[in-house]
């Protein structure tokens, strides 16, 4: 639901509370890119001499772990892990992000770094976009932009929505509510953008990891924890699916 006309005050008076009070994470020390092997099993022996997989990461604070002490302990490193586990193959991982990246800076100054075709590309930004509140063409345009580009260097594409901002314990609740009803509008304009160009999309906005807001967040109550990093790797790879990272 909107918020009421007296309720937008409240809500720009709070955003320019954040402002000022709020000291974001920064990008944690640490390479930016990594080989992980799977673990040896009895069943299958060890699989790291297979090709590994090559994944990359392109976008905002999330992409660079920021609310970490090491970029090992972030979510790009973690969805590397799962990955690994998942395939029982060695995945080579890679990511280019910054803290306060939209979309269009992935577009236009961070995709172009990629080097090679990564097996798995993923497009990991949102909240930037919301919190600068860019119009849904904005948005629309710049997501598409990005995905025509990704499509052109990797096979298999991701794009993860939004974080949950709206639920920082940093912010005020007027502006929590007003900033999650910019994330509602924002999915369903990437999910229809996904479908259309026919590229995974997933929902993180709403994912519940079954974390308190304690563990939930880091010590800027703005960033995902270690522990929630972990959790929303997970999640983001149930959501692409088994198969397709199998066929990787």
């Amino acid at each position: 639901m909107a918020l009421q006309w007296w309720q937008r005050p409240i809500a720009l008076t709070e955003a320019l509370v954040a402002q000022h009070t709020v000291k974001l994470a920064p990008e944690p020390e640490g390479e930016r890119e990594g080989l992980v092997r799977p673990a040896r099993t009895d069943r299958t022996g060890e699989k790291g001499d297979a090709r590994p997989i090559t994944l990359v990461t392109v976008g905002d604070s999330l992409t660079v772990g920021c609310g970490v002490d090491r970029q090992s302990d972030g979510f790009v490193p973690d969805m590397a892990r799962s990955l690994a586990r998942i395939t029982g193959r060695p995945v080579r991982w890679q990511t280019f992000g910054k803290l306060g990246a939209t979309m269009r800076r992935a577009r236009f100054r961070l995709l172009p770094q990629v080097k090679g075709r990564p097996d798995l590309l993923v497009l990991c930004a949102g909240s930037n976009d919301v919190m600068a509140r860019r119009s849904g063409s904005e948005w629309r345009e710049d997501l598409t932009a990005a995905i025509d580009e990704a499509t052109a260097l990797s096979d298999h594409v991701v794009v993860i929505s939004s974080g949950q901002v709206y639920r920082s314990p940093a912010l005020g609740s007027t502006l929590r509510r007003a900033i999650l009803d910019m994330t509602d509008a924002q999915t369903a304009i990437s999910r229809a953008v996904c479908a259309d160009r026919g590229v995974t999309f997933v929902d993180m906005t709403h994912h519940d990891t079954g974390l308190t807001d304690e563990e939930f967040w880091a010590y800027d109550r703005f960033h995902p924890s270690k522990r929630c990093y972990q959790l929303l790797a997970d999640g983001v790879l149930e959501q692409v699916g088994e198969a397709t990272l199998k066929s990787l």
